[in-house]
């Protein structure tokens, strides 16, 4: 008859067990990164380490699309693919849930930005903005299509506002600031529904005529 008691002691502490054990575990917060590379290296991003892009070396003008990380101060390193040496590492301080990206312009942490990317959604528009991502290109003007031009006096490391640009394929003009005739004259393509971030990088005074045009796709909601 005592044989009862004890096996209902175990089953209420197992029960009071399961009670406690409830929401012991904090919800894991993440943010999500992406890794734009407007400089001549091929190159990595190690978290704590470890490589994050794991698909691939992200090429010049190449970015690595939204990476889950987690959210809070982070140190982020930088190498050359192929090579165990650090170039540089940066802090990033990054927001649960939120979309970022950084713009990796040369070999230094100094040449490097970030931003905040906002989802766009729009059936019938892309929408489009500026970073100017060359480190000697001084201030930038931007002209979309054959109008006037859009984005003036873009400073290094800065971004533009966004820009709604219909879809398909766009001519692109850009400028030193003030300029008349373009430095970079050229066409993307762009569909509806999706965000795109324009970028210029490389050297504007090199001899190889490294001054380019990259896009990088922000992240959407379909």
């Amino acid at each position: 008859m005592n044989i009862r008691y004890p096996v209902l002691l175990v089953i209420a502490a197992t029960i009071a067990s399961c009670k406690n054990n409830d929401n012991v575990f904090p919800r894991k917060v993440s943010s999500y990164l992406n890794l734009v590379n407007a400089s001549a290296d091929t190159l990595n991003i190690y978290l704590n380490g470890t490589r994050q892009n794991n698909t691939s070396s992200l090429a010049p003008g190449g970015q690595s699309f939204y990476i889950t990380v987690p959210a809070g101060i982070q140190n982020y390193s930088f190498k050359k693919a192929g090579s165990p040496n650090v170039l540089f590492s940066v802090p990033l301080n990054l927001k649960d849930s939120v979309y970022n990206s950084i713009y990796v312009t040369d070999e230094t942490a100094s040449g490097s930005f970030t931003s905040v990317d906002a989802a766009f959604t729009d059936s019938a528009h892309a929408a489009l903005r500026f970073a100017n991502a060359s480190p000697d290109a001084g201030d930038l003007d931007v002209a979309i299509g054959d109008s006037l031009k859009f984005f003036q006096a873009v400073a290094y490391k800065s971004l533009s506002g966004y820009l709604l640009v219909g879809n398909g394929q766009k001519r692109i003009r850009i400028y030193l600031a003030g300029a008349t005739n373009p430095r970079l004259d050229t066409t993307i393509t762009v569909v509806p529904n999706n965000g795109y971030t324009l970028f210029a990088k490389g050297s504007i005074n090199s001899k190889n005529n490294t001054f380019k045009v990259g896009v990088a796709s922000l992240k959407n909601d379909h």
